[in-house]
């Protein structure tokens, strides 16, 4: 669907207007799919696509766990993490040559909002170990006209000529008055280049699961494009839209939840799926969700898949806020037979 000639079209209305980026080039360079392990009704494991996003994650994270797990423990001959044929130094050449585009390293930055206070932030730190470019805090862009510079190690002014994004404007949104005034600049004609561009966290996201109609896809409804609630609310999660870590969803969801809601068009009413309890831990089993990585570069006609990660569950929902008393729990990876 995403390399259909009409997505675009189809999308038009998924970025919120007072978020909307000039400048936003022919396609993502980076998606996630988050496919749960699930269980079917006849208790057969099967996957489902529960989410999707056009925005980077844990891509440089993934190759330094991969050698860390190498070092300690055996892997078996011939499983990787890495797909279609890829390995650590074919991963890491293509990552480096989406990020950079045609441009010395020192012109590009990794671009968040308070990036060392992130829990994300030895993702940045690997990325930057693997691709020479450095980490740059929203407070620190210096802007000239149309231009953005910033301060290195030396004390030195570079001009950024392109951004590794890694900015959720829903985070922004809850920063402070002057970090948010600061990051109104992003929203301005400016002369560098974006990869991705922060349109397509939302033109792929939650907000293109109802156009798709798969067996691994639970069927997704927008709120405000329902004619009658279902009366099986039990079997339904409420998400929004636009949000990020899983904030805001109601997994339990009643007729009263769906009354509070104001602003029906950007809520989407999900078939509940089951979570297999396959991964043994010393305690209760763990629930998993498998994300797969793909990349897309300029010219080609569409993404690659690369590598993955595993997120290991034991609370409601997959994530770290819903896991804060568990173990064996987090961030991991899987292994494929080559």
């Amino acid at each position: 669907m995403i390399t259909q000639f009409n997505f675009n079209v189809l999308t038009s209305h998924a970025i919120p207007p007072d978020v909307r980026v000039p400048n936003e080039n022919a396609h993502t360079h980076f998606i996630a799919f988050d496919f749960g392990i699930c269980e079917n009704e006849n208790g057969e494991y099967e996957p489902q696509l529960i989410e999707m996003q056009g925005f980077p994650t844990l891509f440089g994270y993934q190759v330094w766990q991969d050698e860390v797990t190498r070092r300690h423990f055996t892997v078996p001959e011939g499983y990787s993490t890495y797909l279609n044929g890829y390995d650590r130094n074919t991963y890491t050449s293509l990552l480096r040559e989406i990020l950079l585009g045609n441009h010395p390293a020192e012109n590009v930055i990794l671009l968040e909002i308070l990036p060392h206070q992130q829990k994300t932030k030895i993702d940045f730190y690997c990325t930057s170990m693997y691709t020479g470019i450095p980490l740059v805090c929203l407070t620190e862009l210096i802007q000239e006209g149309t231009q953005l510079f910033y301060l290195n190690a030396e004390g030195k002014k570079i001009q950024v000529k392109r951004i590794y994004n890694r900015i959720i404007f829903d985070d922004l949104q809850q920063q402070s008055e002057a970090i948010q005034e600061k990051g109104k600049l992003l929203l301005e004609e400016l002369d560098v280049e974006w990869v991705p561009h922060p349109n397509w966290f939302y033109r792929i996201s939650k907000y293109t699961l109802p156009f798709i109609d798969h067996p691994y896809v639970p069927k997704t409804y927008f709120l405000n494009e329902l004619d009658t609630i279902p009366e099986n609310l039990d079997q339904y999660v409420l998400k929004p839209l636009f949000s990020f870590a899983g904030q805001g969803v109601v997994i339990d969801v009643t007729k009263a939840d769906i009354d509070k809601v104001t602003d029906p068009e950007n809520w989407i009413l999900q078939r509940k799926v089951k979570y297999a309890d396959v991964i043994q831990t010393p305690d209760i089993p763990a629930k998993v969700e498998i994300r797969i990585f793909y990349f897309w570069k300029d010219g080609e006609a569409r993404p690659v898949a690369t590598n993955n990660l595993a997120r290991l569950s034991k609370g409601k929902m997959i994530g770290v806020r819903y896991n804060k008393d568990k173990e064996w729990v987090g961030g991991s990876l899987v292994y494929f037979e080559e």
